[in-house]
């Protein structure tokens, strides 16, 4: 058992989250049948985090991802400008296909490993990726947790959400794609002209990269076409994968992959935001969303919610805001839902991407000059947003 000094602070903020949303649900301030909702709505999601995260470390370990990482460097065959847009487009994807908070456990050290193994500078790595891990999540259920809190009311399969928001992603890229490049990429900020491809990569055992990179590609199948619950799908590929490491690598199946801090601080989160919205933010919601279906009601929505979001947390906050707009106006809720997935940047614990990706960089030792990082962050949440709210208005 660990000891209370080797216990993260988050962990302990993790904890008294939960505890105090209890609190609220013992003491009375969150209704019965509001607590209950929330638990509905919450478990799988819960499930899903669970297994999808067991699944990307795994994964990560079987060094799928190192794999891909070192090809992205040696096709980038020393051309920073090449580099950067295969690394945009790893991370988008990473983000779409294994949802924003895999891409920041798994891909942050990848990118920060890239960076140690062909000798470039961390931070434009690492600010790509937790830029594209939130920007980039607009496109399938699976991609945020917001989205798959969006299911139900939106009414869409995995791929009518794509055909619907492909467009708005396609915007939120671009401006992440601008704003990464301005801000962190450019020659003046990264400090050199080219860097050096590492040699190729092998991993060490065949068969757990063979097995983790099939189950990865079937994941998605999955979840393309199979008309199953999506933490059923994480479950059936996290199971292929951990058997397989049973088998072959059983030292690797510890309590440590499980994301306990995550599952404490998700369901903590959700019933102190809803303790609030019972008393007072639903109204406060209601007005500042309006009743406009329109394009007003649209950016207005995706207004309110990243900047609610920034100042609490994108999760409750959606769930929060859904219950603001009126039924049958999904496409001001689908703006909604834009400002909860580009806009939560600017302050660490605006969504849990963004928390996770933090302790990794400081796990490895990479500093993020935090008044650099809040203002690239809030330029990008406004034009971001703006944008990919833009691209929904003109394509409804």
């Amino acid at each position: 058992m660990l000891s209370p000094k080797r216990v993260h602070f988050l962990d302990w903020f993790a904890l008294g989250l939960l505890l105090c949303g209890l609190c609220c649900v013992a003491t009375g301030l969150l209704p019965a049948h509001a607590a209950a909702e929330v638990t509905r709505r919450t478990a799988p999601l819960l499930a899903f985090l669970a297994t999808v995260i067991v699944m990307a470390e795994l994964t990560g370990q079987a060094e799928v991802f190192d794999f891909v990482a070192g090809w992205i460097s040696r096709t980038g065959r020393g051309s920073y400008a090449r580099l950067f847009g295969l690394c945009v487009v790893f991370a988008a994807a990473t983000a779409a296909i294994l949802n924003l908070d895999t891409t920041a456990v798994l891909l942050t050290p990848v990118m920060l490993a890239m960076a140690g193994r062909v000798g470039i500078a961390p931070v434009p790595l690492a600010m790509t990726t937790v830029w594209l891990a939130n920007t980039a999540s607009l496109l399938l259920p699976v991609s945020n947790l917001t989205n798959l809190l969006a299911a139900d009311r939106v009414g869409l399969s995995a791929g009518g959400l794509a055909a619907r928001m492909w467009a708005p992603q396609a915007a939120a890229t671009a401006a992440t794609t601008a704003c990464l490049w301005a801000f962190y990429w450019r020659r003046g900020r990264r400090g050199a002209d080219a860097y050096r491809p590492p040699s190729a990569f092998r991993p060490a055992d065949r068969v757990l990269f063979r097995t983790c990179a099939l189950a990865c590609a079937g994941f998605l199948l999955l979840i393309l076409a199979a008309p199953v619950p999506l933490w059923a799908d994480s479950l059936a590929a996290t199971l292929v994968v951990a058997a397989t490491f049973a088998v072959r690598r059983p030292a690797a199946l510890t309590p440590s992959l499980v994301p306990w801090r995550l599952l404490l601080m998700v369901p903590g989160m959700f019933l102190v935001v809803e303790t609030v919205n019972a008393h007072g933010l639903h109204h406060l919601l209601t007005r500042a969303v309006g009743t406009g279906g329109g394009a007003g009601g649209m950016f207005r929505s995706a207004a309110v919610g990243a900047g609610l979001s920034n100042g609490l947390n994108n999760l409750p906050v959606y769930l929060a805001g859904e219950a603001a707009i009126p039924t049958g106006h999904r496409d001001q809720l689908l703006a909604l839902l834009v400002g909860t997935n580009v806009g939560p940047l600017v302050t660490p614990w605006a969504s849990l991407a963004t928390l996770l990706w933090f302790e990794r960089c400081r796990g490895y030792g990479v500093r993020v000059p935090l008044a650099r990082f809040t203002v690239s962050s809030l330029v990008l949440a406004v034009t971001g947003t703006a944008a990919a709210t833009g691209a929904l208005i003109l394509t409804r």
